[in-house]
């Protein structure tokens, strides 16, 4: 009699680190090998930094400096892919942690399902189950226990199909931290992909503000500058930036924090990011369609 799990579609996980969350690491990867069915193919890279031991099932990659989040986790997806056999990758933090064993076993079934499902994004909660506003992918931060097609994910959380990853590229490693996720998740709906919100997939993360990071407010005025004029149509390019300037303005970010976020934005408006190929209007409608159009 055959092994029904044969069939089942093969996950990679890919998790970066720079070497000082050991102790939460090791919960992650704790959790992750207590997950039902088939043991995944999971790579930890080092950005830049050593590594310790780790069991058998857990390949050990040190980059040799830091490449941004968005280089490092490309390095993760070529790691699987040369080493062959994955359907899917599912990117984790490093301080993050599956509660629940069966969390693997529903994103293969999710993707086995729908063909043309080509991002899952897992629901973030905190030390006290509550997902704070930027962690939820809609308008307003609508909802957090509400599954359904969006237009974006959570880089701390996701699964894609490998699939999507060869059509369309990896992430844009120039963006270093920021926005990545966007600047993907645009390209796979424009090549007619679908992206899932799931909220019974959780990750449980410490709470914390994403101004933490050191260049947060300049790579976040410089990203957005970059994903217009990466991938709006022309028309859209100075609504979408104008929109993202009052809203950082409506925020009362610090002074020095302002003045990073706007010496970013001329950064982004005075460097090219290429390539550019804008999204065709018919995707424009589509994202309209599910709630937030590319100017929001």
């Amino acid at each position: 009699m055959s092994d029904p799990r044969s069939n089942e579609l093969v996950v990679g996980v890919v998790i970066i680190t720079m070497g000082d969350r050991e102790k939460e690491l090791r919960a992650l990867l704790d959790s992750v090998a207590a997950q039902d069915g088939e043991p995944p193919k999971v790579v930890v890279l080092g950005q830049g930094v050593k590594l310790p031991s780790f069991s058998d099932r857990v390949t050990a990659v040190e980059l040799p400096e830091n490449l941004g989040i968005p280089g490092g986790r490309n390095a993760g997806v070529q790691w699987l892919h040369d080493h062959g056999g994955v359907d899917v990758v599912l990117v984790l933090d490093d301080d993050g942690l599956l509660p629940r064993t069966d969390t693997l076993r529903l994103v293969r079934e999710a993707f086995t399902a729908d063909p043309r499902l080509g991002i899952v994004g897992l629901r973030i909660a905190d030390e006290n189950g509550l997902s704070q506003r930027r962690h939820i992918p809609r308008l307003g931060g609508a909802d957090p226990l509400l599954s359904g097609p969006v237009t974006t994910f959570l880089g701390g959380a996701h699964a894609i199909r490998m699939d999507v990853i060869d059509q369309v590229g990896g992430f844009p490693a120039p963006f270093f931290y920021a926005h990545e996720e966007t600047d993907f998740a645009w390209r796979a709906l424009d090549a007619g992909w679908d992206i899932h919100y799931r909220a019974d997939l959780l990750l449980t993360h410490p709470r914390t503000a994403a101004s933490r990071h050191a260049v947060y407010y300049r790579n976040t005025g410089r990203n957005r500058v970059w994903l217009a004029k990466r991938h709006l149509p022309a028309a859209l390019v100075p609504v979408y930036l104008a929109t993202w300037a009052a809203y950082t303005l409506a925020q009362r970010p610090p002074l020095s924090g302002l003045k990073s976020w706007w010496a970013g934005f001329f950064e982004g408006v005075r460097v090219p990011c290429p390539p550019r190929k804008p999204m065709r209007w018919r995707t424009v409608w589509r994202m309209t369609r599910l709630g937030r159009p590319p100017v929001i």
